[in-house]
């Protein structure tokens, strides 16, 4: 049987993600964890590519999606629980493993409940929070608490630590919700200029290289605060303008 070539590029995507996760875990495990964090973030890139090099090649497969399930739940699920437990998690005893343990499970869940809902066409919205931004949530986080502790090492340690761990509590809760997230995988760039595109471009990349941290921090922030705050709005809307009764 002839295997073609194309079939295998995706795939390889998805298996250096997988790689890149497992990496980061074991930097974190000898207390490497900048580098750690880094490492889940260079394998979103990959996790973007696998998919993306599938569609335009036309070497979309029920193998390569379930593939890609499985290396998000090592690269975003597993790698950034180790993470944070091995950062600082284990000093709160069995709290920090109940916060490692449910958002991996969590986020395996949430792949899961994704693969058997969504139809072969990308959606316009996602039911619960993806499991990549989570991930990039969780690190980014981390990330800032190791600039600040650089920046101002006479405070104490750790002072973000708890409620870190807390808010990704509530994060794995999101994951496997109904709250709504914006897809911005079918964004036309039809309407708006080739000029203001770029000059977007530029202002994002300039704002990334004075403050890569603090940006990426906010951005995602929004991004997760987002869903809530929307279905909040919605459900205010429809208690105070609900029709009364006759």
């Amino acid at each position: 049987m002839k295997i073609d070539p194309l079939y295998i590029l995706p795939n390889l995507f998805t298996g250096v993600s997988i790689y890149i996760g497992i990496l980061a875990v074991s930097y974190a495990f000898i207390g490497r964890f900048e580098l750690a964090c880094w490492l889940v973030l260079v394998s979103l890139i990959f996790d973007g590519l696998d998919g993306r090099v599938a569609r335009l090649t036309g070497t979309t497969s029920k193998f390569g999606v379930e593939f890609d399930s499985l290396a998000d739940v090592v690269a975003f699920g597993v790698a950034p629980a180790m993470i944070l437990f091995f950062y600082g998690g284990f000093h709160y005893g069995k709290f920090g493993v109940v916060v490692a343990g449910l958002y991996v499970v969590f986020g395996a869940i949430r792949l899961a409940r994704f693969n058997v809902t969504t139809s072969s066409n990308e959606p316009n919205v996602f039911i619960g929070l993806p499991i990549p931004s989570a991930a990039v949530f969780v690190v980014s986080w981390l990330l800032f608490e190791m600039e600040f502790l650089k920046q101002y090492p006479q405070d104490s340690e750790n002072i973000f630590l708890l409620p870190l761990m807390i808010a990704s509590l509530i994060v794995a809760f999101l994951m496997v919700s109904n709250v709504r997230y914006p897809s911005f995988k079918k964004v036309s760039f039809e309407k708006i200029s080739f000029g203001k595109v770029i000059v977007l471009l530029m202002i994002i990349l300039a704002i990334l290289f004075i403050y890569p941290i603090f940006t990426i921090v906010i951005l995602i922030s929004l991004y997760v605060c987002f869903g809530p705050m929307r279905a909040g709005y919605y459900l205010c809307v429809k208690h105070f303008y609900r029709e009364p009764k006759e």
